[in-house]
């Protein structure tokens, strides 16, 4: 399979296209983790609110059964504890909710963040390198001989503008008919050359 162009200098493009398109996508990643550690960290106080709060809670408890056990009293003494314990629960499920609230936002800025650039280049450069792969392959399976010639030139004469065939032949049509192997080749590396592939050497010498 060619992942690459023949031609030296459209292979060098492609790599460069190759890299350029990771170098973006490592960019767009990088910037998704800033932007989700920065939403992040808004939720450190609620996050020490939480804990602080469930601290507090589980003293005022422990406060409160010690109080309990006091005679005659206990039962007075322990129900202020337990109020409090309970609010300082209440105050920790609110810290844990608005700690998974700012979670939730900052894993959706940074999904966003980062997959909307990168699904920009990549619905530009992906298919125009899975058509180079898909015709490059099938184009070598069909040039493997010389009688295989005469398709890619009968394709040059279709597609190629008429300024490039002029300069090849004043009647590239009549050449092909005659046989003109020198013509003939010139015209399958002309359109070899914009698939990104080049004539195989024991076809370019010729019999």
């Amino acid at each position: 399979m060619s992942w690459y162009a023949a031609s030296p200098r459209r292979a060098w493009r492609q790599v460069f296209s190759d890299v350029f398109v990771l170098a973006w996508v490592a960019l767009w990643w990088w910037i998704s983790r800033v932007i989700h550690e920065a939403i992040d960290a808004v939720a450190a106080p609620a996050r020490w609110t939480e804990e602080a709060a469930l601290d507090l809670s589980e003293n005022m408890a422990d406060a409160g059964d010690t109080a309990g056990e006091i005679p005659l009293v206990g039962d007075e003494l322990e129900d202020p504890f337990d109020s409090a314990a309970g609010s300082l629960d209440a105050v920790a499920a609110s810290s844990a909710d608005l700690v998974a609230s700012v979670e939730r936002v900052a894993d959706i800025s940074g999904w966003v963040v980062l997959l909307i650039p990168v699904g920009l280049i990549l619905v530009i450069w992906l298919p125009t390198r899975i058509r180079f792969v898909t015709t490059a392959r099938a184009t070598r399976r069909f040039i493997d001989a010389a009688p295989d010639l005469d398709l890619f030139a009968l394709r040059a004469m279709a597609t190629q503008p008429m300024r490039v065939l002029s300069k090849i032949s004043d009647d590239p049509m009549g050449a092909w008919r005659r046989g003109d192997t020198l013509v003939i080749r010139r015209l399958v590396e002309i359109e070899l050359r914009e698939i990104g592939l080049l004539l195989p050497d024991r076809l370019r010498r010729g019999p």
